[in-house]
């Protein structure tokens, strides 16, 4: 017990202490997390009010972000399943923070679900034996179970295996190895319920595609290794950690092959929309050219896809897919090209036209901008103090000390 309890305090002491670029990086992150807060409070005390949330367009900014991070989520299993299963022991030095990117990514999810809430006293409406959970007949009360599932799967696997490494001992497999079997099943349903959240709502014709929960699955693996590429190349500069040069390689290999894929079938929903001339193709209309007069979202839908056909380009390009300066380019336009397209462009068009053929366009308050700015730091802030942590225990820095 009292091994433990130095562990953690080592830990503590490890993940706040580095040089000057480390204590400005965390300190920036400290202080949009504290304007994060304050918006926060602002809406708690205002309500509503201060967001552009309405009767016409109940999900926004929160949601989006919501949908997005479970799918950054559900990419670690891209690391987890070559890692554990057929034992790739170059991803095997770097799957921890594939895993710990999945902590920080649900923690975030949860805290977006908090705040769209409004009230923190409507938390227990959800929670089990309290409230009416409604499990099982009811989606959200599978999607509650699933990612908070599967945050305690990754919380416990990073977290035995460090503490094992921690004490120079050799880990068990009984002890880990059934959760990581687990882990890679949990990782695909958790972006499967969230997508069935949305088709199963059945007056909202946009998202009543079966192909809905395959585009999340897909466009999150081609999301995640985008952000995993940038970590590893940060954590090569800047840490001792070793990335092999086959895991950017591996990374790339998904990416590319997922995007192609992404992009696809959204040309088939494309394609199903326009030709069937429904009147239900007015949600897409909108999105890709506006509809009576309204365009709020036609210059970003077309900015995400450019900007994930010139990350197309540049993967397909082997000299400019091995060269950091462009290929730092394509991670980032993938990044935000999906952000827009799964996120914004695929939630905002569900509710234009209503139901009833009104057409309501909504953009994020200012408020709501800073809601997700700390909510985003948060998520890379508690990253960056648990991979301090871990790189540390992985390269030897961080040990037991015996008396």
């Amino acid at each position: 017990m009292v091994t433990y309890f130095k562990f953690w305090l080592r830990m503590f002491e490890t993940a706040f202490t580095g040089n000057l670029k480390y204590y400005l990086w965390i300190g920036c992150l400290g202080v949009l997390v504290t304007f994060g807060i304050l918006a926060y409070l602002n809406q708690f005390v205002q309500g509503f009010v201060v967001t552009n949330l309405s009767n016409h367009v109940s999900w926004g900014a929160y949601i989006a972000n919501f949908t997005y991070l479970v799918g950054v989520a559900a990419a670690a299993v891209l690391l987890v399943f070559p890692s554990y299963i057929y034992h790739q022991q170059e991803l095997k030095e770097v799957v921890l923070m594939g895993e710990l990117l999945a902590v920080s990514a649900m923690l975030m999810c949860l805290l977006f679900i908090f705040v769209d809430l409004g009230r923190p006293d409507h938390f227990w409406h959800i929670v089990p034996l309290i409230g009416l959970l409604n499990f099982p007949t009811s989606i959200l009360a599978w999607d509650v179970v699933v990612l908070n599932v599967y945050l305690l799967l990754n919380l416990h696997i990073p977290g035995y295996l460090l503490y094992q490494r921690y004490l120079g001992k050799i880990p068990m497999g009984k002890h880990y190895l059934p959760f990581v079997y687990l882990s890679i099943a949990w990782a695909i349903s958790i972006h499967t319920v969230t997508a069935f959240l949305y088709v199963g709502l059945g007056g909202r014709p946009y998202w009543n595609t079966a192909i809905l929960a395959p585009r999340f699955l897909i466009s999150a693996f081609a999301g995640g290794p985008a952000i995993l590429l940038i970590i590893f190349y940060y954590i090569r500069k800047y840490t001792a950690l070793q990335v092999a040069p086959s895991v950017p390689a591996y990374l790339k290999t998904i990416m590319t092959y997922t995007l192609t894929a992404n992009l696809f079938l959204f040309g088939c929903e494309i394609y199903k929309e326009f030709y069937s001339q429904t009147v239900h193709a007015a949600s897409m209309i909108y999105l890709l050219f506006g509809l009576h007069g309204h365009r709020m979202l036609v210059g970003y839908i077309w900015a995400a896809i450019l900007m994930e056909l010139f990350a197309l380009i540049i993967l397909f390009t082997p000299r400019f897919r091995n060269q950091w300066k462009t290929l730092r380019i394509a991670c980032v336009f993938i990044i935000v090209g999906i952000w827009i397209e799964k996120g914004m462009g695929l939630l905002i068009p569900g509710f234009v036209p209503s139901s009833l053929g009104d057409i309501v366009e909504y953009a994020p308050s200012l408020n709501e901008f800073f809601v997700c700015l700390g909510i985003w730091a948060f998520g890379a802030l508690v990253f960056t103090l648990m991979a301090k942590v871990a790189i540390s225990i992985e390269t030897g820095k961080l040990a037991f000390q015996s008396k």
